[in-house]
């Protein structure tokens, strides 16, 4: 790396947004030097979820001949449990196993090298670990460029896009990002557990290609949460999403909380004999749009979790595909100023993200998390739905059948669900999925 780089952009972080976004500057003519503080794309990345790839087809048609899959997901399964109880709505299709393909489970270290590696393809240079301490400013005060770990490391750029992750040490140190705030995040903690590939079919219900994916709801006791476990080719991977504040008041440890999951009748038949490769932990950005940061300033724009750009919706938990598509806005908002010389003007970054599914999604969807993270959610409707489907399928003869309705009501006032709240809750919902 030259003394004193002078490149068009720099981008921070080689996750999927800060190579959608290198990829895309590349791709404009535009010279990109892509920073990655690990000794590979993905060293430091911790991956808990599925990938879904509509975003990719505009700029990598044909994507899924060549992307690092484990498996497609063709089974999504929402899970409601309490201590004893589990009651499952499963679904499987055979569309979502054919192209285009609707997600994938795919490990983080495999796809984030590979999707890094299109953009160093498309002419970005890779810079690896390397770590941006500061920003650089001029005498007016507008970003320059960053510093960086390295003795002769000063890059300077007309434009810097921050991908460095949740904690964004760019975003707070341009004063765009807030010190973390507990109630805007959670942790989520993962276990992948090696399996043989037939055990994990056989159990799973799978074959070829086919993947699961397990989203649960009321598995983490008193804190706020939830929990997946989906399949890999010969690994499986289980783990929670904590609030930070809940697991605090709580004075429990995550694995204490993720040892129980792992314990559930529901959930133990699918891993036993299981053998531990990995335990890893990361924060997650849930607050959502309502959490988000300015994202720009003069000369920096911010993209992917440093703009809190993940999506926590109840039955849509999503990341990477916003990271992506949040990177590739940035990156050719960056591309265009870059060309006209306007690049004090980033304004066309936030009305991209909005005339997209990144913000458009956010937006809508703006009030899911505060449902979904209610007491009721979280605790009260999965103990009464539970309950109500054991007493729904319990034969008492020779007593007659209760009336569903009837039977409905009165579990929930054993369980001291009001039915004028459930109606509010029902009817809050319809409003912000609807």
């Amino acid at each position: 790396m030259p003394e004193k780089s002078s490149v068009d952009a720099v981008v921070v972080g080689a996750g999927p947004a800060g190579a959608s976004a290198a990829l895309e500057l590349a791709r404009a003519g535009r010279s990109v030097i892509l920073l990655e503080r690990g000794p590979f794309p993905g060293a430091k990345n911790v991956y808990g979820g599925v990938v879904y790839g509509r975003v990719l087809d505009e700029v990598l048609p044909g994507w899924w001949e060549d992307a690092p899959v484990q498996r497609w997901v063709t089974r999504r399964s929402t899970m409601m449990m309490t201590p004893t109880q589990a009651l499952t709505i499963d679904f499987r299709t055979e569309d979502w196993g054919n192209a285009p393909y609707n997600g994938m489970t795919t490990y983080r270290a495999d796809f984030d090298a590979w999707l890094a590696g299109k953009a160093v393809d498309a002419g970005a240079q890779l810079v690896t670990s390397t770590v941006a301490t500061e920003l650089l400013r001029d005498a007016a005060g507008r970003v320059v460029g960053v510093r960086t770990d390295r003795p002769d490391g000063d890059i300077r750029a007309e434009l810097v896009i921050a991908c460095d992750g949740v904690n964004s040490f760019l975003a707070k140190q341009a004063g765009l990002l807030p010190q973390t705030d507990a109630e805007q995040h959670t942790l989520g903690v993962k276990e992948t557990l090696a399996l043989p590939r037939k055990t994990i079919e056989e159990r799973f219900g799978l074959s070829g290609d086919d993947g699961a994916d397990f989203e649960i709801l009321g598995c983490t006791g008193d804190i706020s949460g939830g929990g997946f476990l989906y399949t890999n080719r010969d690994t499986v991977s289980v783990g929670v999403v904590l609030s930070l504040t809940g697991l605090a008041k709580s004075g429990r440890r995550p694995e204490e909380v993720l040892a129980d999951l792992k314990a559930h009748p529901a959930i133990a038949p699918y891993l036993r004999g299981a053998e531990l490769k990995e335990y890893s932990a990361h924060l997650i950005p849930e607050g959502g749009y309502r959490s988000m940061p300015p994202l720009t300033t003069d000369g920096l724009l911010v993209a992917g979790d440093a703009a809190a750009m993940c999506l926590a919706a109840g039955i849509w938990l999503e990341g990477v595909n916003f990271a992506i598509g949040s990177g590739l806005a940035a990156g050719r908002t960056a591309a265009e100023a870059i060309a006209t010389g306007e690049t004090s003007r980033l304004t066309g970054y936030r009305k991209r993200l909005e005339d997209n599914f990144v913000l458009t999604d956010h937006k809508n969807l703006q009030g899911a998390a505060h449902l979904v993270l209610s007491e009721r959610v979280q605790q009260q409707y999965p103990r009464l739905l539970c309950d109500f489907a054991q007493e729904v399928f319990t034969v008492r003869n020779p007593e007659p059948k209760p009336g569903l309705g009837k039977l409905f009501r009165r579990t929930a006032a054993r369980h001291g669900v009001r039915l004028r709240q459930l109606a509010a809750d029902a009817w809050a919902g319809f409003r912000i999925f609807g």
